[in-house]
């Protein structure tokens, strides 16, 4: 023992000193070797790939990991003309962004929300794709043409077949696409109204939305594409007949004209925009909706103005699983990993992975107009989607089926019986009760057991702007407009009478990159 030992020992106002020196000494030397460096090491984030160095050694780089808080272009910055303005920054807007600099071009993003992310940030399930190397690499046997017959018929055969086409084709490629930019989507699942696991989402299988967003996000501000977000698009401006520009309102600085030489239009769909709802679709009124707030079809509004034309206004889709209280959407991945779907009296009333119209059908037929999901803790574990759902409070828990029947108030004797008919039908790969085929894989056998409660909410706008598989955007005469594209929700077309889970997400990727090329080629036109 050293004299200063002795001294630290028999001194216990020295002791403490000598700790908090000792921490300080420590810590110095934690942040010399780098240890708990934030700059040093990223954030892991919800979707990031496990082996970030695995892949950093392969040349490549995860999108979101390490992602700093989204910080927009201030308003001193607008220029008075860009090659191409995009009106919204959801997931459609800010890869036609990336495609239009990847062109050469100059793109700018307007977005009236304070955040980007549009209704892209609220997707969960993940976004369909066919013949993909994820599936390639897990076994997975799919076809372009299986894609494109389920996706029809989902739609009930009304579907623009030149888009279908086109969005089946491509599917594949905007999977490598996001891929080549550090957004992994090689996690597999199925949703309704499909046949084969298609539908890819984040590694972890967390919701696809934010990851996605975060993502684009991060690529759009590391090639230094402005985004001004606040900024209201009241109009497009014309001349001859050809898209020039925008004029854009900001709260407290007025408002703006900006010239372009092609404006695409992202700016989503109507489904929060509940006057417009009740004018089309007066049936709906009432109903809850999913939607983020700034869908209110400003976009749809503004090319109808300019002498564009659209398809399938009455088509809004109804999504069967949304926690009414909240009007939070409840994603189909909980499904498609097993879930079930039960009365107030604890049986199954309908094949949870039919097609989404099919199975709102069935619930709206019900007395009470709503069900629970049912599910256990493997469902859990692979629907990451369930983790917010918790947090937010709308999952009821318990350690048995009989626990759980009593907390959500069915009978518990019922409520067992059909578990059990459930797990023998998953054994046997049989239902004999409502022809499922999809999404059993597991038994609903390990506790916890866990319910939430559902109903019909409004959820996608499946009509809109009518565009050709240019993204050009057509007059009543079935003529593009010169230098007017759009994409996404905002349009219309694609789905038909019915959207398949899983496809919006892969339209905003597909048509968005088609929408920047096409926009691009376009102002490079002009002189």
């Amino acid at each position: 023992m050293t004299r200063t030992d002795s001294i630290v020992e028999d001194c216990a106002s020295c002791k403490k000193k000598s700790t908090i020196v000792m921490i300080l000494l420590l810590s110095m030397l934690l942040m010399i070797s780098g240890c708990g460096n934030a700059s040093k090491k990223p954030e892991t984030n919800a979707g990031e790939n496990e082996n970030v160095q695995e892949e950093k050694d392969k040349g490549k780089k995860d999108a979101t990991s390490g992602a700093s808080v989204a910080k927009y272009t201030p308003l001193e910055e607008l220029k008075d003309s860009y090659d191409i303005v995009i009106v919204g920054a959801g997931g459609a807007g800010m890869t036609a962004a990336l495609e239009a600099k990847a062109a050469g071009m100059n793109p700018v993003i307007l977005e009236k929300m304070p955040v980007a992310g549009g209704n892209t940030s609220k997707a969960s399930s993940g976004m369909n794709a066919s013949e993909t190397k994820f599936q390639k690499e897990q076994g997975i046997s799919d076809k372009n043409d299986l894609f494109y017959e389920e996706t029809l018929k989902g739609g009930h055969n009304t579907n623009n077949k030149d888009m279908l086409h086109f969005f089946v084709d491509n599917s594949a490629k905007a999977i490598d696409w996001l891929d080549s930019i550090g957004i992994t989507l090689n996690n597999i699942t199925i949703t309704g109204g499909m046949s084969e696991k298609r539908t890819h989402r984040p590694k972890d299988g967390s919701a696809v939305g934010q990851y996605l967003v975060t993502g684009l996000l991060k690529n759009v501000q590391e090639k230094g594409i402005p985004v001004f977000v606040n900024a209201d698009v009241k109009e497009i401006t014309s001349s001859n007949g050809k898209a020039t520009g925008v004029k854009v309102g900001f709260s407290q600085h007025g408002e703006k004209t900006i010239a372009a030489k092609s404006v695409v239009i992202t700016a989503g769909g109507f489904g929060a925009n509940m006057n417009r709802i009740a004018e089309v679709r007066p049936d709906l009124k009432g109903y809850v909706t999913t939607n983020q707030p700034g869908s209110t079809g400003d976009g749809i509004s503004m090319v109808e103005k300019m002498g564009g034309t659209t398809v399938d206004l009455k088509q809004i889709q109804v999504h069967p699983t949304v926690q009414q209280e909240n009007s939070y959407l409840i994603g189909e991945v909980v499904r498609g990993e097993g879930a079930i779907l039960v009365t107030s009296k604890g049986k199954r009333f309908v094949n949870e992975m039919a097609a989404r119209d099919s199975v709102t059908a069935a619930i709206t037929k019900l007395p009470e107009k709503n069900a629970f999901l049912i599910f256990d803790a493997g469902v859990r574990s692979r629907a990451k989607a369930i983790e917010q759902y918790e947090k937010m409070g709308f999952v009821k828990t318990k350690d048995s089926i009989k626990a759980l029947a009593e907390e959500i108030k069915v009978p518990a004797e019922e409520l067992q019986k059909t578990l059990d008919t459930w797990n023998s039908a998953v054994k046997n790969k049989k239902d004999a009760e409502f022809d499922r085929k999809t999404g059993m894989d597991h038994e609903l056998s390990a506790a916890p057991f866990y319910a939430i409660k559902i109903g019909p909410g409004i959820h996608y706008t499946m009509g809109g702007v009518k565009i050709n598989t240019n993204t050009e955007v057509l007059d009543k005469d079935g003529k593009p407009i010169p230098g007017l594209y759009a994409a996404g929700e905002v349009t219309g077309g694609l789905h038909g009478e019915n959207r398949i889970g899983g496809n919006s997400v892969a339209e905003i990727i597909i048509f968005g990159r088609q929408a920047g090329t096409k926009s691009a080629e376009y102002a490079k036109s002009i002189k």
